[in-house]
């Protein structure tokens, strides 16, 4: 049996991209607070967008499962 399911949460995916942002820019040497949180708001946005490809409005994430095959796939958005 294959069938789909619909999750929304609106803060998971920009506070897992935030996080993993802040780990990278944390290892780069010589930066001072601004240019930090300046790098940090413009890798946001791009990994943002990429997500997109998946996320409806950042917030909705929907997988098909199969029962048979036993897998789950998550389902890109339309375009």
């Amino acid at each position: 049996m294959k069938f789909r399911v619909t999750m929304k949460d609106p803060d998971t995916l920009h506070d897992a991209i935030r996080e993993a942002v802040e780990r990278e820019v944390a290892a780069m040497p010589d930066l001072d607070d601004d240019e930090r949180e300046a790098i940090i708001e413009k890798r946001n946005e791009k990994v943002s967008d990429k997500c997109d490809r998946w996320f409806k409005y950042s917030e909705y994430l929907t997988v098909e499962i199969d029962t048979e095959a036993m897998t789950c796939v998550v389902v890109p958005e339309p375009r």
